[in-house]
């Protein structure tokens, strides 16, 4: 599968200030798998250590941490020789020994030429516990495939090409075949395994068991939070959320039985794993957004739209067959889907807007930064003459150049309204995503 991230990889890799690399993400989704291939395709040889499958292998990382002598220990483990320049080192499960972690500083100090690669899931929870000055490594995150991902695994590079595009209108042909390819794609979601079973098997259940292992793996990590937090909290958290999806959270709401304080922490250490993610709201009379995200005020997306699904527990017979992608689980899926969507072209960091007055409460689902300009989002059917608090916004925050509405409608523009219709699938491009 080619990823967006592969881009990134090669500039990293020709870098004249490389530091070693740290590619974050939840398990499974796809990290090592990318690390190899642009280890394949970039370099002579490839020197992997696995610190999970190896744990008699952490003791390299005991004593001194000079990274000559690890990567002279390493040769005799591996049976080859790391060269710089011609080896890329690939640290993989880094989490499992955090004096790996720690080592990472001492590559970029004293051995610069040599390329390093580390990645690991749950990587946040070990390096709370560790000494590791900023600026001695740099930070990738990746994601579940995002649509376009999804359609050039599928084979469909073309498709793929025009919604990475700037958005226009296109024909009923193409537009009526890439609705239904992001219905399929609302279910199967973008974790890398449960993409390829489909496109081996044709089969969406084969999909959803997939999903369903993802989980089960997820869910036996919970153990590594304790006793952090009780492991069922976290698990009703998490499908409390998954419910949630598009609506205002509140702690109180998320599991019976636990204290305020203790859903919070729970709900937090979802964000930290990146099984979650917050969504505060913000006041968008100007920039950067982040400085006004409210603490209290926020809803929250999953990582991944098929792991939201099989969360939900939703009847898919039900909810596949409905005609409107926006009536898919109350018009939920059709928000994680922006949201997903966005993290990746909004650079990780969204936010929405939530104006709460006695007389006038309003809210607009996402708000984006393009080219240094707010614009609200809205993820709605129907026609402009429904979407009240995305006027109220546009009439209030006369800054804003106007608002998008992503929806099940071709491409439309209405510059007297200053909004602009975008079919669903546009929505990485439309928010200004680059990266391909």
């Amino acid at each position: 599968m080619r990823r967006f991230i592969d881009r990134e990889l090669n500039e990293w890799k020709e870098s004249r200030r490389r530091k070693p690399l740290v590619l974050r993400g939840v398990r499974q989704v796809g990290k090592t798998y990318s690390v190899k291939q642009f280890g394949q395709n970039s370099f002579d040889t490839i020197a992997l250590v696995d610190l999970e499958r190896n744990p008699g292998w952490h003791r390299v990382f005991d004593g001194n941490l000079d990274p000559r002598r690890i990567c002279a220990d390493l040769e005799i483990l591996l049976k080859q020789k790391i060269l710089p320049g011609k080896t890329l080192l690939f640290i993989d499960e880094i989490q499992a020994c955090p004096r790996a972690i720690t080592a990472l500083r001492y590559f970029y100090e004293d051995l610069p030429d040599l390329h390093v690669v580390a990645a690991g899931s749950l990587l946040e929870f070990a390096m709370k516990d560790i000494s590791f000055p900023v600026g001695r490594a740099k930070f990738l995150q990746l994601y579940p495939l995002c649509f376009a991902e999804y359609l050039q695994a599928l084979g469909y590079d073309e498709a793929a090409e025009i919604i990475i595009a700037p958005p226009t209108r296109a024909s009923d042909t193409v537009h009526e075949f890439l609705c239904e390819e992001l219905r399929r794609y609302f279910f199967i979601g973008g974790m890398p395994e449960s993409v390829k079973s489909y496109k081996e098997t044709g089969s969406m259940r084969e999909s959803f068991e997939v999903q369903a292992e993802i989980c089960d793996t997820y869910r036996m990590d919970f153990a590594k939070y304790s006793p952090k937090v009780d492991k069922n909290c976290l698990n009703a958290v998490l499908t409390t959320v998954a419910q949630s999806v598009g609506q205002q959270i509140k702690y109180s709401r998320l599991a019976d039985g636990f204290s305020n304080p203790t859903l919070k922490k729970a709900f937090d250490l979802l964000c930290l794993a990146n099984l979650i993610r917050k969504v505060p709201s913000v006041d968008p009379s100007g920039l950067p957004l982040g400085a006004t995200a409210t603490a209290n005020i926020f809803k929250a997306l999953m990582t991944d739209i098929g792991f939201m699904r099989y969360l939900t527990g939703m009847p898919v017979d039900v909810e596949y067959g409905k005609a409107d992608l926006l009536s898919i689980y109350r018009g939920a899926m059709a928000e994680q889907f922006v949201g997903q969507e966005m993290v990746l072209s909004q650079g990780e960091n969204i936010y929405y807007w939530s104006r709460q007055a006695k007389s006038s409460s309003a809210e607009v689902d996402f708000v984006a930064v393009i080219d240094g300009k707010i614009h609200p989002v809205e993820v709605k059917s129907g026609s402009s003459g429904r979407l009240k608090s995305l006027h109220l916004f546009l009439k209030t925050y006369q800054n804003s150049p106007g608002g998008i509405v992503f929806s099940g409608r071709p491409y439309d523009t209405l510059p007297e309204k200053r909004i602009t219709f975008m079919p669903l699938y546009f929505a990485f491009s439309a928010s200004r995503g680059t990266k391909i």
